[in-house]
């Protein structure tokens, strides 16, 4: 055993595919319908809203990974740019936010692969690829490239069958914007935040920064282009799903794609889709994994958590106690929890954390402080609002658990 450093192990394609893996997916097979119900038709354009704050997020983010090319993400830059609380709050609010989402993404893969059941296959995928982590890093870019490129092709099957299945009605999309007043600009701030549990997937190559060759070159480049390809598809399929089957039916469905497939003549692609929800929730959950267990591990190094977290085992060089802890911790949650109380909570950590990031890179000098500033500031601003516009369960639930996170703090530095 021991508390070393991470390997540079990861090229600049091995760091895309582990930021599309865990990006394209979890909107499309989870956050969708909770969009639609927040929005109706106008969860197009809150779509757009999430891309622009998630783009300025990824903008902080890389800048903040190339300076500062170590593990753990923001819980790293708030300490060394703005003091230890608030890397502290950033970490805990990405570990217990990020928890929720592989959560919510177990329990996706039980709904889509045996509805009768979800929870039990929920934990066994938790299980199966907690044990895939606990053997290394490489191997699991290599398994995300698998899982990735099964999914893209489902998602390709369903725009084409959504489209060319004889159901598709442009008047589903009216009115894009759902009525006038307050209510109608909350609905779809609310709908962008939910989205926004599905754009976090470049912070994941924020936390293996200690893994990436070439971190000042690689970790700008992979968060942009995972970032933009996401947006494209995930924009593509929305709108393929609001046409075939319109706002009402997406917001009322568990299994929103399938539903949006079998409505018309190609409903005989509806199996593949189920078995692509499976897998795109997979390749989420493998990457989401990786990415907790690396900020578990930074905060463990610095007292923040129990110091045995920092372990990294000797042979396959991950953080394999902050691995198995995760992956028992997960299994726990998906018997009590169901997927959108997840995503909403997750939302609202993530949200915390991606401010506390663009608070983090205000404070960067140097030839790109000129532009980089009102773009962190357009985020920072955009993360707090959309926080704030979630259900007040979610909300709530938040702000509890980061104050809860602060006692932990205090306990874990009283016995070192």
């Amino acid at each position: 055993m021991t508390t070393g450093r991470l390997q540079r192990r990861l090229d600049l394609g091995d760091a895309l595919v582990i930021g599309l893996g865990s990006m394209i997916g979890a909107g499309v097979f989870a956050a969708f319908g909770p969009a639609a119900e927040a929005a109706g038709a106008g969860l197009l354009i809150a779509l757009a809203v999430a891309a622009v704050i998630a783009y300025c997020n990824a903008t902080s983010s890389a800048q903040l990974a190339a300076r500062y090319p170590e593990s753990g993400g923001t819980y790293v830059y708030g300490r060394r740019r703005l003091g230890a609380v608030w890397g502290y709050l950033a970490g805990w609010g990405f570990v217990a936010g990020k928890t929720a989402s592989c959560a919510a993404m177990a329990l996706t893969v039980g709904a889509y692969a045996w509805p009768q059941h979800p929870r039990l296959v929920a934990a066994a995928a938790a299980a199966l690829l907690s044990a895939v982590n606990y053997f290394g890093v490489t191997k699991t870019a290599r398994l995300t490239r698998l899982l990735i490129t099964l999914t893209l092709i489902v998602l390709a099957l369903v725009v084409i069958a959504c489209l060319a299945g004889g159901t598709a009605d442009a008047e589903r999309l009216s009115p894009i914007w759902p009525g006038s007043g307050p209510g109608a600009v909350r609905g779809v701030l609310q709908a962008a935040a939910l989205l926004f549990f599905a754009f976090a997937g470049y912070a994941r190559i924020a936390t293996l920064g200690e893994e990436v060759r070439d971190p000042a070159r690689t970790i700008p480049k992979a968060v942009s282009a995972a970032l933009g390809l996401t947006v494209g598809v995930y924009f593509l399929v929305g709108l393929s799903a609001l046409l075939a089957i319109g706002p009402d039916r997406l917001a009322s469905a568990v299994d929103p794609l399938a539903v949006a497939v079998s409505a018309g003549s190609l409903h005989a692609l509806t199996p593949a889709v189920r078995v692509g929800g499976v897998v795109a929730s997979l390749g989420v959950l493998l990457s989401l994994l990786a990415g907790v267990g690396r900020t578990t591990l930074a905060m463990a190094r610095e007292r923040d958590l129990p110091g045995w977290l920092a372990a990294v085992h000797p042979r396959h060089g991950v953080p394999h106690r902050a691995e198995l802890l995760l992956g028992g911790i997960v299994i726990v949650i998906v018997t009590v929890i169901d997927v959108r109380n997840a995503i909403g909570f997750s939302s609202f950590a993530v949200l915390v954390y991606y401010a506390i990031a663009n608070a983090s890179a205000f404070t960067l000098d140097g030839p790109q402080r000129r532009w980089l500033r009102p773009v962190t500031l357009v985020g920072g601003a955009g993360c707090i609002v959309l926080a704030f516009t979630l259900p007040a369960t979610s909300v709530i639930t938040g702000l509890g658990v980061l104050t809860a996170g602060v006692a932990f703090r205090a306990v874990c530095r009283s016995h070192p």
